[in-house]
């Protein structure tokens, strides 16, 4: 069986060159790691994907302080508010 080992999302950019994946960044990914790369097919301009990737960073980073609301408790709430206001 095959150690594994546990990393937070993480994204790395690649171009195609010569029918290649190209990877110019840095990592301390440990030697050997196997990754899997995914297909970005979207609109995002760089200042968009920026942004986006921003967003999920802090996103994460409540979730490992404990800030995050469970999506059950806040739908919940929605749905008494708008009982409310009928």
């Amino acid at each position: 069986m095959p150690n594994r080992v546990a990393f937070t999302m993480s994204s790395i950019r690649a171009r195609v060159r010569g029918g290649r994946l190209v990877v110019d960044a840095p990592t301390d990914l440990p030697e050997g790691l196997e990754v899997t790369l995914a297909i970005v097919d979207d609109d995002l301009d760089e200042e968009s994907r920026t942004a986006l990737e921003s967003s999920l960073e802090e996103s994460h980073a409540e979730l490992e302080r404990g800030e995050l609301l469970d999506a059950a408790d806040v739908l919940s709430g929605l749905r008494s508010l708008r009982s409310v206001g009928r």
